[in-house]
């Protein structure tokens, strides 16, 4: 059996260093907001190369405090529009709505599934007033366009970094997080740059969004039991903290790793019948899942489950089509939602073996 991802095996790599470091987090007594925080938000700032990190919960809680932030500023007002894409995982859309704001969804571009800066240009009017851009399945979203649409349109831009840990636009060497306004990152477990459980961040130029989200992070507090504003809690955990500064040391070198597999299933994997994803062959691209798209994905996940080869969907339901969002299930998205009927993740990650490439390569080849 080859497993999607195994998690195990990924942080087994780390183990001795897990327990070193946690000895010593236990023996801190300090358990929020301590130095392991404050060291990955300067660490991680550094990697993205941006001037603020301000650790959170998780992804989703990272992308609303970016909007709940610019309200509570007054560069959004409650009910403003936002471009979305409608090609993305449900979280994205969530920030929007949970943050009082309007979601209006954009069709993908058809070879990188990420938003299209020409349908962008369509849906531009005096109620928008910014783009949400997911860099989806560890894909930058054409980012030069869509910040040259926000500048003559004077929107703000944000990316859901939350799959994209690491990927650089070639033309200037910017990293994900650092071409926009603002971003949001997840390091859930199954991520590139993965915590031991839920955790987030935000990363910005912006020091008064920075620290606005700082205050809305931690009750709208600065001091304690002095409250500045409405806040929540969403920090980012202590001993997830540990964990992340131990792998992000890791994050180039398994994204290397992820490129090289990348590479051979495009090369090597040689089938009429399965679609393989547009890559342009630069560092734009951390495959954080490598999806493919075949016509009958039953009869293809069921040759899968045969071989003993795992596979994931992402995702097997748009977001205007979920229940949870049923005042969007009338919206017209055909590529969307042939996108969403079609694709198969196959297994790719760090700790893959070569054998293993060579196994999903072979049976892909005899679908």
């Amino acid at each position: 059996m080859i497993p999607f991802l195994d998690l195990h095996k990924i942080n087994a790599r780390f183990e001795d260093d897990y327990t070193s470091k946690f000895k010593s987090f236990l023996n801190s007594g300090h358990y929020i907001l301590g130095n392991e925080v404050k060291a990955f938000e300067s660490n991680f700032s550094q990697f993205c190369k941006t001037k603020y990190c301000i650790g959170v919960a998780n992804g989703l809680d990272a992308l609303t405090l970016i909007f709940k932030a610019y309200l509570n500023l007054g560069k959004l007002q409650p009910n403003d529009e936002i471009l979305v894409p409608a090609n993305t995982y449900i979280a994205s859309i969530l920030s929007v709505i949970n943050s009082g704001l309007k979601p209006v969804f954009v069709e993908p571009d058809q070879a990188s599934f990420n938003i299209s800066p020409s349908e962008i240009e369509k849906h531009i009017n005096p109620k928008i007033k910014g783009i949400l851009a997911v860099h989806l399945y560890g894909q930058l979203a054409d980012m030069k366009a869509i910040n040259s649409i926000a500048k003559k349109h004077k929107l703000l831009v944000v990316e859901d970094a939350a799959q994209a840990h690491g990927a650089q636009l070639m033309s200037n060497g910017k990293k994900a997080g650092n071409l926009s306004d603002a971003a949001g990152f997840s390091f859930y477990p199954s991520k590139n740059l993965g915590a031991l459980g839920d955790a987030g961040a935000v990363t910005t130029n912006d020091p008064e969004l920075a620290d606005k989200i700082r205050l809305l992070r931690n009750y709208g507090s600065s001091k304690k039991y002095i409250n500045e504003t409405q806040g929540v809690n969403s920090r980012l955990d202590e001993l997830q903290a540990v964990f992340l500064n131990i792998k992000l040391k890791y994050l180039d070198s398994d994204n290397t790793k992820r490129r090289e597999i990348a590479k051979r299933y495009l090369n090597e994997i040689q089938n009429d019948k399965i679609l393989r994803p547009d890559y342009n062959n630069t560092n734009n691209h951390v495959f954080h899942v490598f999806v493919v798209r075949v016509k009958d994905r039953f009869d293809f996940i069921s040759y899968l489950e045969q071989k003993q080869i795992g596979y994931l969907i992402h995702y097997p339901i748009p977001p205007h089509k979920q229940k949870a969002l049923s005042a969007y299930k009338m919206l017209s998205l055909p590529v969307t939602e042939s996108i969403h009927e079609t694709v198969v993740s196959i297994p790719i990650s760090p700790v893959m073996t070569k054998e293993e490439v060579q196994t999903v390569i072979n049976a892909l080849n005899h679908y």
